[in-house]
């Protein structure tokens, strides 16, 4: 289980460092790909081959399933975490999510997210804001 907030740099080469209380759940490796909100979502092999077979159950005659399913799955990179428990985060993501050097991983349950900074300290507070009505929202929902 991912959760918390933790600020890392990407170093020159494009590498995160990834926290080192969740590197063990990447040993088989990390898919990382297009999130939501222009941040990127990291899951470990088994969690991701478990949100594929979702996706590839969808029904393809849908805009916007076919939408979703490409934004996850054609941005989706393979990547393996080396001896230091870093990954590479290719060029194509970085620029999906503004991401230079800043970043925050967010840990959400079942994947982490990656964030530039500033953009997360933005969504952050905006959501605070917002915090009585998307709790008064997911109380009807049962939450």
């Amino acid at each position: 289980m991912f959760i918390g907030e933790y600020q890392h740099n990407l170093d020159e080469k494009g590498r995160l460092a990834l926290p080192v209380k969740f590197r063990e759940a990447f040993g088989h490796g990390a898919v990382v790909t297009r999130g939501l909100d222009h941040c990127l979502f990291v899951y470990s092999t088994e969690e991701w081959a478990k949100l594929a077979d979702k996706l590839a159950t969808l029904p393809i005659a849908q805009a916007n399933t076919r939408a979703f399913a490409r934004l996850m799955l054609a941005g989706a990179m393979d990547c393996a975490l080396d001896k230091q428990g870093r990954v590479v985060l290719p060029e194509y993501l970085r620029e999906y999510a503004s991401i230079k050097k800043a970043v925050v991983v967010a840990g959400l349950y079942n994947r982490l997210e990656i964030w530039e900074e500033a953009a997360w300290k933005k969504y952050k507070t905006a959501t605070e804001k917002e915090s009585n009505t998307i709790a008064e929202a997911l109380g009807q929902l049962g939450v």
